[in-house]
């Protein structure tokens, strides 16, 4: 029985072996472990050759491994008129070379609130975010924008704030980071079946729920304190409850990708692979 979710990591595992190496061994060596996806972290600047985009490419394609990018963290939906330039060019790049590896999926950090009202951010943020995903279009680049949930209140990227975006924009949908949503209240709340029941219920409303059949996750431990996010952990080592969020994705149909940002990375990705795998009844 194929698994409704893929399991996999964010950046290469740790256990990679040094040759091949690169993106393309982790690639290999992902396949290796049983898991079914990997997200290219290109978290510091995109610097990587269309020769190099094609091996990526042919190694998912032969591998059959569901390939997604994250964009480098120096970007800001929210930046001044005069650093916005430089900022949009790192989402374009990460956009660009991705799809010619062959990712479907882009991940960003949307940026900060720079304390502003949410509201008022997302007035410059969307219009900027909706000229990006037309440019893409316009180079007949098919690749999905996922703001990602960020894990500390000052951020831009709550789930209300990646939902505006998301349902502004044709092309654009969240990419929900389960430990950043725990975090992000900083009182252990978020933590629950029945919040996670209505966070899903949310994104499933739009699109006859075709959002919830085309999720793109992130996954860990977290330690938090009163203003979020603090270190990504281990998911043995956390409270949050991964129980309660497979079961709320299962009872809602939910599937796609979740991506492990754990220090423990393909352990996790196993971990919660099985995890899935119980809760769902998907064993083979």
């Amino acid at each position: 029985m194929a698994q409704s979710f893929r399991f996999g990591t964010v950046g290469a595992p740790i256990t990679t072996p040094k040759k091949p190496g690169g993106s393309v061994g982790a690639i290999l060596h992902t396949r290796s472990l049983g898991l079914g996806a990997f997200e290219l972290g290109w978290v510091q600047s995109v610097r990587v050759k269309v020769e190099t985009c094609a091996a990526i490419r042919e190694a998912a394609i032969e591998s059959d491994i569901l390939l997604s990018v994250h964009a480098p963290y120096f970007f800001n939906l929210n930046a001044t008129d005069e650093e916005w330039p430089k900022s949009r060019q790192r989402l374009m790049d990460a956009a660009h070379y991705g799809s010619l590896a062959g990712a479907t999926e882009i991940i960003f950090h949307p940026g900060s609130y720079f304390e502003m009202p949410a509201a008022e951010v997302l007035k410059v943020a969307i219009p900027r975010l909706a000229d990006c995903v037309r440019e893409l279009r316009a180079a007949g680049n098919p690749v999905t924008l996922r703001p990602e949930t960020m894990g500390k209140s000052a951020m831009l990227g709550s789930l209300d704030d990646t939902l505006a975006m998301s349902l502004a924009i044709e092309g654009v949908q969240p990419c929900v980071d389960f430990a950043h949503l725990h975090a992000r209240p900083g009182d252990g709340t978020m933590n629950t079946y029945e919040e996670w029941a209505r966070a899903l219920e949310g994104l499933g409303k739009p699109h006859g729920g075709r959002w919830l059949r085309e999720m793109s996750c992130h996954l860990s431990g977290i330690e938090y304190g009163p203003k979020g996010e603090k270190n990504h952990l281990p998911l043995a080592e956390s409270d949050l409850d991964l129980d309660a969020i497979f079961r709320a994705l299962k009872d809602f149909g939910c599937a796609g990708r979740i991506l492990i940002e754990s220090p423990a990375m393909e352990e996790d990705a196993l971990l919660a692979q099985r995890k899935w795998a119980e809760i769902a009844g998907e064993q083979d």
